[in-house]
């Protein structure tokens, strides 16, 4: 007789969340609450801001929450975004975890082909404003030293405090978005290991992964981000001292941590490809040597079983 068919698992719930923002000078949220909830959003997030301000340290945390197969929800696209390369640099950040984007009152919905067709035609128009300012900026040069003038700006050239601090404010403000925008792909494992493990076994780990950080560019990204209020203040606190010969057990229990479905010949492939000597010497890495690392990280309590 036969074996009766394994019984597929039900696909999971579709989680539908809301983000809400009103600039602090604003009226109250409710509208947009009483939409979102009218749209069936099993949470709703909200925040105060104004648009053109980078730090939303709500915003930040719900991205980080998201997970594959939820939607992200928003009344109006200018309700998430500043600009509409933010906009696409954050559905796309998303699609790449699974997660949807839905605006209410605009057509883009990606879980849909109507949706990413629209997206598609926000992402030509982005392309297109870049290519008309880039023009414009060669036209006025160009016109600039027809006139005998110099190009650039006359501020910075005579060096003038106020114009030194806006560009340096300027600089510091594209500086953090980009922080935020890819922080969905380092700042977990940064979370994960610090301050029990300092920023060189980090960035160690985080370059395996196809990252290109130093241990200085990455702590002062982190030391940015505490700045903003966007992360917790424990990441950046002093590493504990730890002798020599307890850097390859803190380097594996580090890998550990950050992906526990890698099994003891992982670990020992990974430390060959980083190009560490074995503990027990020979060319290659042995996995009774990555557990007998594995166990005294457990009992110094870097490891939980």
């Amino acid at each position: 007789m036969a074996k009766a068919a394994k019984a597929e698992p039900p696909p999971p719930t579709q989680r539908l969340i809301g983000y809400a923002r009103v600039s602090t000078e604003d009226q109250l949220n409710d509208a947009q609450v009483d939409e979102l909830r009218a749209a069936g959003c099993h949470r709703i997030h909200q925040e105060h801001g104004s648009g053109a301000s980078r730090a939303r340290p709500v915003l930040a945390k719900l991205l980080k929450e998201l997970g594959a197969g939820d939607v992200l929800i928003v009344v109006r696209l200018d309700r998430l975004a500043r600009s509409v390369s933010h906009l696409l640099q954050v559905i796309e950040d998303l699609e790449k975890r699974g997660v949807h984007f839905r605006s209410l009152r605009d057509p883009i919905d990606t879980s849909t082909p109507q949706g990413m067709f629209s997206l598609e035609v926000l992402g030509a128009i982005a392309r297109l404003e870049r290519a008309l300012i880039a023009e414009r900026t060669k036209s006025g040069m160009k016109a600039a030293k027809a006139r005998g003038r110099l190009a650039g700006n006359p501020g910075l050239r005579e060096r003038r405090p106020e114009a030194v601090r806006a560009v340096s404010a300027a600089r510091g403000r594209a500086y953090l978005d980009e922080l935020i925008a890819s922080a969905q792909t380092w700042l977990p494992t940064v979370r994960q290991l610090r301050p029990q493990h300092n920023w060189d076994d980090i960035v160690r780990i985080l370059n395996r992964k196809g990252h290109d950080w130093t241990a200085e560019r990455l702590r002062r990204a982190v030391q940015r981000m505490v700045r903003e209020k966007l992360v917790e203040s424990d990441l950046i606190k002093r590493s504990p001292r730890r002798r020599p010969e307890d850097h390859l057990m803190r380097l594996v229990a580090g890998i550990a941590i950050a992906d526990p479905d890698l099994s003891l010949r992982d670990i020992a492939a990974q430390l060959d490809r980083m190009h560490q000597p074995p503990a027990r010497g020979g060319r290659k890495w042995q996995p009774s040597s990555v557990r007998a690392l594995l166990d005294e990280a457990r009992r110094f309590g870097l490891l939980r079983d």
